[in-house]
């Protein structure tokens, strides 16, 4: 076989990090992300790691896997199939294989693949590939361990510190295979392990002798790719996740207020993230308090918000349980608060580190009393940022608590955020009561355009009231319990909600003449536009309608779901925005698409489904 090398450029492809969940997959996948989000690609991720705590070491049910989509041109999914299948363990194999294309190749760690490895995994006996029908010619199978303890000899460590560095083995072994510089993924763990220097250089080292290997062995692989960036925006960009990307963008729209941020929180999976990233930035003003429960959580963010702060709770679809009578404080005390919902797997326990859109109406309706509350959604890891500092605007400009959702998958998942310029950003402006008011304001003063109420700060002379969970008269602030003031309380709560603006619902595609309309919201969009895109490139005529604003709904909803011929409305649950949808919008009467599997929508799977209703 010669030994020329041949670089082909490719425009997408997808790689699988799989291996124990102590194998650092997480690590590896989210390095390769950032090297090549540091060089203009699109990326697109999904870790889709175990509910256990820590499973038996080798065991089916505790793998661990990552999955990235890189792009010459915009990804909008992690991709179902990988091109590159890295497996550490027998057990990975065993379980990840599923995820493969039929060509794809596959790199292994044949150190982990013994008798009792295979037994572990269920194996029936020692020709692993045959029995799986893989083809060996497809198989990169490296003695990771041991090169990897033959790399280290010689620096100190022991053997359980050593064999933890075998991702780096892998990683340094696929940016060979797509021509990554590793000078970025050098300097990532430079960061991460800043204080731990030895611990990096290791690692370092480690990447490196996984990529002297594949460059000295590529005989065996007749190829490396190469994915150049088209079309890049002139910028600063960043690997970044959904969680971090909330964080940032609660952060951002505090110093555009000129308000300090509160975040109470209770750590619960998979919000935690965004407790642990604000915690690092006390220098911006940043507070964060890890409450005892997730009800003390809300409530002090409820005193903050009195205190005159942009206060945030953080949590999922079971705290949201918890949170509700402090919501309705907050409801009836025409309070800001941005409530973040990251929807796990559920009901109870349930799935927490899987992903679906369980929470829809329990955030809208999963309330006592009639508690109108505006409810966002983010559409992507990086759309967080803009959905964040949206709900944070919301709330501050019209006092009322605002429930952002996002899943796991978004929040966990990463893509390449081109780093934003707050100029850019609208101002955030509350209504602070004027200063001619004094002597004559009352807590529930309100704006007669808008019926926000006016917001007295604590501290300002003459402007001293208390609120509460009864209800208040609307003139004077003191308790009420005058029917007719109850009615007008909850129909000026309502009216205020139902006033705020938000932009028109975007058609994409074929959207003058679709004969099927896809209908649906979050963190779906991705796998929603990629199925609208292949499904028009074999000639349908085919159109998108997203919601990230679902309460209040774009004024012109009714238009444009009343358009066409045939809706579908697809959504990871059993059909709850389908329902909203039907209740607010007379004579709506879609198809429906509903997955609650814990994991996000298949393409293939979505692009079946609509060809079948299309075609009826």
């Amino acid at each position: 076989m010669s030994n020329e090398l041949e670089i082909k450029e490719l425009e997408e492809v997808v790689v699988r990090f799989s291996g124990d969940s102590g194998d650092g997959m997480q690590l590896a996948g989210n390095i390769f992300s950032t090297v090549s989000a540091t060089v203009g690609n699109s990326i697109s991720t999904f870790p889709d790691y175990p509910a256990d705590i820590r499973a038996p070491q080798g065991s089916l049910t505790g793998v661990s896997g990552f999955q990235v989509h890189i792009g010459a041109e915009q990804v909008y999914t992690p991709g179902d199939l990988c091109d590159v299948l890295v497996a550490m363990n027998a057990a990975a194999l065993k379980t990840q294989y599923r995820y493969a294309k039929p060509g794809a190749a596959i790199i292994i760690d044949t150190d982990s693949f013994g008798p009792k490895d295979l037994e572990k995994a269920a194996f029936k006996s020692a020709d692993y590939l045959g029995e799986m029908g893989i083809d060996p010619d497809r198989v990169i199978a490296c003695p990771v361990t041991q090169m990897v303890k033959d790399c280290l000899a010689g620096t100190g460590m022991d053997v359980k510190a050593m064999t933890k560095c075998r991702n780096m083995f892998a990683l340094g072994l696929v940016c060979w295979l797509f021509d990554r510089d590793l000078d970025v993924a050098f300097n990532y763990l430079k960061e991460k392990f800043a204080k731990k220097p030895g611990v990096a250089e290791a690692n370092i080292k480690v990447i490196q002798a996984g990529y002297d290997y594949g460059h000295n062995t590529h005989s065996s692989v007749s190829n490396v790719y190469r994915i150049e960036t088209k079309h890049k925006v002139p910028g600063r960009y960043m690997d970044i996740t959904g969680n971090k990307a909330t964080a940032y963008g609660l952060i951002a729209a505090a110093e555009k207020a000129g308000l300090k941020l509160y975040l109470g929180s209770y750590p619960i999976t998979p919000a935690t993230d965004v407790l642990h990233e604000l915690s690092k930035h006390k220098s911006l003003g940043v507070i964060t308090v890890q409450c005892e429960d997730e009800i003390a959580g809300c409530a002090s963010a409820l005193g903050a918000s009195f205190a005159g702060a942009l206060a945030v709770t953080s949590t999922s679809g079971p705290g949201i349980c918890l949170k509700s009578e402090a919501m309705n404080l907050g409801v009836i005390m025409e309070l800001p608060l941005v409530v973040l919902d990251v929807q796990r797997g559920g009901p109870a326990t349930g799935l927490p580190t899987k992903s679906e859109q369980t929470d829809l109406l329990q955030v809208l309706f999963g309330r006592n009393g009639e508690t109108p509350m505006p409810v966002m959604a983010a559409t992507s890891p990086t759309d967080c940022f803009d959905a964040a500092y949206q709900a944070a605007k919301m709330a501050l400009e019209n006092m009322t608590p605002v429930v952002l959702l996002t899943d796991a998958f978004v929040a966990n998942g990463s893509g390449a955020l081109k780093l934003p310029d707050l100029k850019d950003y609208p101002d955030i402006c509350p209504p602070y009561v004027p200063e001619d008011l004094r002597g004559t304001w009352t807590p529930y003063m309100r704006n007669e355009e808008t019926k926000v109420r006016y917001w007295a700060v604590p501290g300002r002379e003459g402007f001293q009231h208390i609120l509460g969970g009864l209800e208040k008269d609307n003139k004077t602030g003191a308790i009420s319990t005058d029917p007719e003031n109850h009615h007008l309380m909850t129909q000026l709560r309502q009216e205020k909600v139902d006033g705020i603006r938000v932009p028109d619902l975007e058609v994409l595609g074929d959207k003058d003449n679709a004969d099927l309309l896809i209908v649906g919201f979050g963190g779906t969009f991705g796998h929603l536009h990629a199925a609208m895109d292949e499904m028009r490139a074999k000639g349908k005529k085919v159109a998108l309608a997203h919601f990230k604003y679902i309460r209040p709904l774009p004024a012109n909803t009714a238009e444009v779901l009343m358009k066409y011929k045939k809706v579908v409305v697809a959504e990871q649950n059993m059909g709850q925005l389908a329902a909203y949808l039907r209740m607010k919008v007379d004579g709506f009467v879609p198809y429906q698409f509903n997955q609650v599997k814990g994991q996000p929508f298949v393409v293939s799977e979505l692009t079946e489904a609509f060809n079948n209703i299309s075609d009826k």
